[in-house]
């Protein structure tokens, strides 16, 4: 009888590489098209760090049954947290988390008035500057939280996805203490520029 040994060479590390490089485990929503500019900060850190996303487009208030089964759709992809992103009174966060169990990122966004063509003025924006959306967001009833970052902070909620998949993939938490390094190194860099250069030089090539 002849026996066949077959050893695989399986690597925990690569594993996880391939699950959240693969695999979207993060799902992006926002409200309108005209959320994608400050939303994307949120994909851009993501794609940093090789973090797979599915990205939509979801409206509580125009496409309210499209909104649970964006839900259903999530869960059915194992989305382990979904960034949602809205202006205005900012609904969609807390209706995508009042449909699923999946933990939800929200991401108040200052509405602009440049929608329309003839609109092109950027400095006309809401009345209350974001605040509605955050309060829409952060005043969620007891018993249906909805995390919130600041307005427009797209790219801080996608470095908080990534702090909870770091808790499932240890290659995660390495990268974010490497990120924390990164941004330290940077700060000592610019603070030995101003010293060397002076406040008026430095100041004037750096906002130029």
């Amino acid at each position: 009888m002849i026996f066949l040994i077959v050893i695989v060479n399986y690597s925990p590390v690569f594993c996880y590489i391939v699950t959240f490089s693969k695999k979207p485990l993060v799902g992006i929503i926002m409200g309108s098209s005209s959320d994608s500019r400050i939303m994307q900060g949120a994909a851009e850190i993501l794609d940093e760090f090789k973090i797979k996303h599915e990205d939509q487009i979801v409206s509580a208030h125009r496409t309210p049954s499209r909104l649970a089964e964006y839900a259903t759709h999530a869960e059915k992809m194992g989305f382990k947290l979904i960034i949602a992103g809205a202006g205005g009174a900012a609904h969609l966060p807390g209706m995508i988390a009042s449909h699923t169990t999946i933990p939800v990122i929200g991401v108040p966004i200052l509405v602009y008035n440049d929608k329309h063509p003839k609109k092109i003025d950027t400095s006309k924006f809401s009345a209350f500057g974001g605040l509605d959306s955050l309060l829409s967001i952060t005043e969620m009833p007891t018993g249906s939280p909805v995390v919130s970052v600041g307005v427009n902070k797209a790219g801080n909620a996608g470095i908080y996805a990534i702090k909870i998949l770091a808790n499932e993939f240890q290659v995660l938490k390495k990268k974010l203490k490497q990120h924390k390094s990164n941004q330290h190194n940077s700060v000592i860099k610019e603070s030995e520029q101003l010293k060397k250069q002076g406040l008026s030089k430095f100041a004037k090539k750096k906002f130029k």
